[in-house]
């Protein structure tokens, strides 16, 4: 990394999470006001997530947060700029019952997005929904199809698939450059620490814990997307289970099979990796998460590090047979759309708010796409011999 890459990655930081820039300020109108944005649950994620990203961007207002305990929802509220505060066990519903909340932001634990986001959609209100989507593709399934019926807008949080350098991979990939796929690979790795703790969300099965369902679920959409696919098959799946709860994988590694764009031709082959708890090198050195994409195609590779969370670095390495490697790094689009030091989740709310006020956004991630990643979350589960996590039980009031 040279001495201009590591300025770069300051410059950046600072930026994204430290100081963002204000927006300029945009005229408001009766036509068509800011929008007001309701957070379900004080969650870790939210700073990042949709606080710093709201607050630069000039059609987004902080307005109400949710908390089970109502002096964590006011200090939460307090700490980032939100206008109200709602606690308690009606916390959530309070907030959805607000007529004045026109988006909500669901970052609750796995097991919770069918219940609250069903519920926020019956209260009249668009949700920017966490992945993965819910704990089943029924459950998926069910959400879409209750926003289309009222006319709101549901997106599922993929952020790293609105940022300009995973866009830029697939586009050297569609351009034919260096020809058909052969083998498209993700990996998304955390060092083993306190996520692996049984006291940590993420490892409860009822509430929809495990490496596949939290880290597992961007290899698993990168593979789909770069291959303009859906997979054709789970060759074989191997989840490393927790030892105090075999029914949850701390990691899991599958290896899956895309048909060929040329008939007659191979399977194109593909290997995700993901981990809560990837355990140190030798039992002792600790290791740095890995986030990497790996693409082989018929005269050439393309290695990409750093695939959700580009902002603070990344490179796209292209290797074409018998030319020169070549590395690219994209911050922007090159129609201007952003600012280098954007989020992948301030990406992902300029096109969010363009779809809610009815423009066309950038990037999409369609009902179809969040469904068929769900199927395919069960389909490895199944393989690995976990099966799904369990479906919620609410009951819709109309169902």
């Amino acid at each position: 990394m040279s001495v201009t890459d590591i300025f770069g990655v300051f410059k950046r930081v600072h930026a994204a999470f430290i100081s963002p820039p204000l927006p300029p300020s945009v005229e408001s109108n009766d036509a068509s006001p800011p929008l007001k944005v309701g957070l379900l649950g004080a969650a870790a994620i939210a700073p990042h997530a949709l606080v710093m990203p709201a607050k630069t961007h000039p059609e987004v207002e902080l307005y109400a947060v949710a908390a089970r305990d109502i002096t964590r929802a006011e200090t939460f509220a307090k700490k980032h700029g939100f206008k109200k505060w709602y606690g308690g066990g009606d916390g959530y519903q309070q907030l959805l019952d607000d007529p004045a909340v026109d988006i909500v932001y669901n970052p609750l634990p796995n097991g919770l997005h069918y219940e609250w986001t069903m519920k926020a959609l019956a209260a009249g209100k668009h949700v920017l929904l966490e992945k993965p989507s819910g704990d089943t593709a029924e459950e998926t399934r069910r959400m879409f199809a209750l926003a289309d019926q009222k006319g709101l807008v549901l997106l599922e949080a993929f952020h790293y698939r609105f940022h300009p350098a995973i866009q830029r991979v697939k586009a050297i990939i569609d351009s034919g450059e260096l020809g058909a796929l052969k083998e498209v690979n993700a990996t998304l790795t955390i060092p083993k620490g306190a996520i692996s703790n049984p006291a940590n969300i993420r490892m409860n099965y009822d509430l929809g814990g495990g490496a596949m369902m939290d880290c597992g679920c961007y290899p698993l959409s990168c593979v789909r997307y770069l291959a303009s696919a859906n997979p054709s098959a789970v060759i074989s799946a191997t989840a490393t289970r927790h030892p105090k709860d075999p029914r949850i994988d701390l990691g899991t590694t599958a290896n899956l099979t895309f048909a060929s764009s040329k008939p007659g031709e191979e399977p194109v082959k593909s290997t995700i990796r993901c981990s809560l708890a990837h355990p140190p090198r030798w039992g002792f050195i600790p290791r740095l998460p890995e986030i990497d994409v790996n693409v082989v195609c018929e005269r050439g590779s393309i290695d990409m590090f750093n695939f959700v969370m580009p902002v603070i670095y990344h490179y796209i390495t292209v290797k074409p047979d018998g030319a020169a490697p070549r590395t690219e790094k994209a911050y922007t689009f090159e129609s201007g759309k952003g600012e280098d030091w954007w989020l992948t989740y301030r990406y992902q709310l300029e096109a969010f708010v363009d779809k809610v006020k009815g423009r066309t956004p950038q990037t999409w991630v369609n009902p179809e796409d969040s469904i068929a990643n769900m199927e395919w979350i069960e389909k490895i589960y199944e393989e690995s011999g976990l099966g799904s996590r369990p479906q919620s039980t609410y009951v819709p009031p109309s169902a």
